[in-house]
């Protein structure tokens, strides 16, 4: 039969264990987007701002255009519309993960010492 584990052994494998996971939780958090956000999910979070602008200006357009009957002159004008505030809002949220960016690397210099 096998031997019963060493208890001395498991407890330093168990505070490894924690310990590397706490690096890993640590690392994870602070990227260069700020908030812990990788560069795909940021990237992806613009992309659903500019379909959602477009996407409403779409429906208002359309629901506009179905009301009074004309040809799709206000589908065009608020998809264009929606484009241009879902540009706005990806504009936006680049400068303010810019800036979260910023704060957290002088934060990392202070907390290295080097600033």
């Amino acid at each position: 039969m096998a031997e019963a584990p060493d208890p001395d052994r498991l407890r330093a494998l168990e505070e490894r264990i924690a310990k590397a996971k706490g690096a890993k939780v640590l690392s994870s958090g602070s990227g260069p987007t700020g908030k812990g956000f990788s560069q795909g999910e940021a990237a992806w979070r613009m992309v659903l701002e500019l379909v959602t602008g477009m996407l409403i200006g779409l429906g208002i357009g359309y629901g506009l255009d179905r009301v009074f009957g004309t040809q799709p002159i206000f589908l065009i004008l608020f998809v264009l519309l929606g484009f241009a505030a879902g540009i706005k809002t990806m504009l936006g949220t680049a400068a303010q993960m810019g800036k979260q960016a910023e704060a957290d690397a002088k934060a990392q210099e202070g907390k290295d010492g080097r600033g």
